[in-house]
């Protein structure tokens, strides 16, 4: 199975592509769609839609892991944050993919054992899991471990049949 994974922004969006087999992990691809910080919103949306819409071409994944947007102090970045992670899920979805989303603390939770972790446990962690030569960007190293973390999610019992946890209770 081909994971794609997407770290949104409206900057920087990373992206990981990691292949699972069995239990075993492997690093295939991950990089960034660098946005312009100038330039009217709908310009700057389209090249994440576009950005996104290249790797799918390129790597090909079976599905996509997304993170989910955090509520922040500033509610004007929160906004902008989700349109960035709109743009980047409608080209997931235009491309045919099913698309999943874990929170970063969930994602934090998976990869580093500890949903607080710093962005530099993340990509030390990330770097191990896949066995990769150099640490990754932190960019892509989240795109990364939205993907990791999907494998791990996927993986139990509870995610197979159909059942979900929503604030430490079982939701049908």
């Amino acid at each position: 199975m081909r994971i794609l994974g997407i770290d949104p922004g409206l900057r920087v969006t990373g992206y990981g592509v990691i292949e699972r087999a069995g239990t075993r992990l492997t690093y295939v691809a991950s990089g960034t769609v660098r946005i312009a910080e100038r330039g009217e919103l709908p310009a700057r949306l389209k090249v994440i839609l576009d950005g996104v819409g290249e790797v799918i071409a390129a790597f090909r994944p079976d599905l996509a892991v997304v993170e989910k947007v955090f509520v922040n102090a500033n509610p004007q970045s929160t906004l902008l944050l989700g349109q960035a992670r709109g743009a980047a899920i409608c080209a997931l979805v235009a491309a045919g993919l099913p698309v999943h989303e874990y929170t970063a603390l969930q994602i934090k939770q998976a990869v580093a054992g500890h949903g607080k972790a710093h962005k530099s446990a993340v990509q030390e962690m990330v770097r191990r899991l896949l066995r990769l030569d150099g640490t990754p960007g932190t960019d892509s190293a989240d795109a990364l471990a939205a993907a990791i973390c999907h494998t791990s999610h996927a993986a139990s019992p509870a995610v197979r049949a159909g059942l979900r946890l929503r604030g430490g209770r079982l939701v049908d």
